[in-house]
């Protein structure tokens, strides 16, 4: 059979169709972002990740050129703006800000309608900082061997306010006890506030708190703090002893932020985004408006980010067992 003009124009086309098919990722890499960014919060506004989300999304526009706009999502344990992410385009304009609690979340649900691990593509942590150990300034504890001393004491063993079942506040309480071989009621609230208000008011014997939201009433005198449960000391309170240092060794438990994009994301266009995070985390002017919240800035590359994530649900879903919580 002739090679033909037409056959000739189809053998072009063919061959121009695989050229723009291999280009595509370098495409996506030098064009990408060609329009506005969605930064899902799936918090309300002015908390922690809200906070950090909005340093963050000021920094990549500047870098960027693009808007990067903030959506707050809450609602059903952060499960609502991260499952409206997982079922967004993998094109890189719809990003979660993740936390501790989506770690958590796979084993403390009995159905989830995405799976962290599978339906995302981690792009890098932003943060990371510790909970701090706060009780009424009349306890009876001073440090962290005291206040299990202290609760092995205590007939009925201590209660503890948490901001919610299955939060951070919640398991880290139960990693402790576990930990230090006591026992200790939970008694959940709806928030971090009016759990402090409790632990202020002598109805509960301790928590388990952000430092953004316990530190202002620890310097006010209000509360006393015990320890973080980072392994190192904060920088934003370094007078505050580690857990592990004062009467628990191998305790730790921290919360964190990171970014997800939805699976599928083209690689140039994270890597092009990790690497614009690197830049922004870098910047002194956001690590000392992190230090300020408590949280010190956490950069890591995609493959190390999904390595961290994997090991937070792994360990997270011990203590739910062992705590026995379920959320239906």
């Amino acid at each position: 059979m002739p090679f033909t003009s037409l056959h000739r124009r189809r053998f072009t086309g063919l061959a121009c169709a695989a050229l723009c098919a291999a280009a595509t990722p370098f495409a996506w890499a030098s064009d990408y972002p060609n329009k506005p960014v969605k930064l899902v919060v799936p918090y309300p506004p002015g908390g922690p990740t809200d906070i950090v989300a909005r340093v963050v999304a000021q920094k990549l526009q500047e870098q960027m050129g693009q808007p990067f706009v903030i959506d707050n999502r809450p609602g059903a344990g952060a499960n609502i703006g991260a499952e409206a992410v997982a079922r967004s385009p993998a094109d890189g304009y719809t990003l979660v800000v993740a936390t501790t609690a989506h770690a958590i979340n796979p084993s403390l649900f009995s159905k989830l309608n995405y799976s962290i691990t599978k339906d995302f593509a981690p792009v890098s942590q932003l943060t990371s900082g510790p909970l701090v150990i706060v009780t009424h300034p009349a306890t009876p504890a001073n440090n962290v061997k005291e206040l299990i001393a202290l609760a092995k004491s205590k007939q009925g063993g201590l209660n503890y306010a948490s901001s919610g079942n299955g939060q951070s506040t919640h398991l880290s309480a139960e990693l402790f006890s576990a930990s230090a071989g006591v026992k200790m009621a939970h008694v959940p609230y709806k928030g971090s506030a009016p759990a402090l208000t409790d632990v202020m008011g002598g109805q509960a014997d301790l928590m388990f708190d952000t430092m953004l939201s316990s530190m202002p009433h620890v310097k006010a005198g209000k509360l006393k703090a015990l320890a973080v449960t980072s392994s190192q000391r904060s920088p934003s309170a370094p007078d505050i002893p580690t857990v592990a240092e004062s009467g628990l060794p191998g305790y730790e438990a921290i919360a964190w932020n990171g970014v997800l994009a939805p699976a599928g994301t083209p690689k140039e266009v994270v890597d092009r985004l990790n690497a614009e995070l690197k830049k922004a985390l870098d910047n002194p002017e956001v690590k000392q408006r992190f230090e300020a919240q408590g949280f010190a800035a956490a950069w890591n590359t995609p493959t190390a980010y999904a390595g961290f994530l994997q090991a937070e649900v792994d360990k997270w879903g011990k203590v739910v067992k062992a705590s026995g919580a379920k959320i239906d």
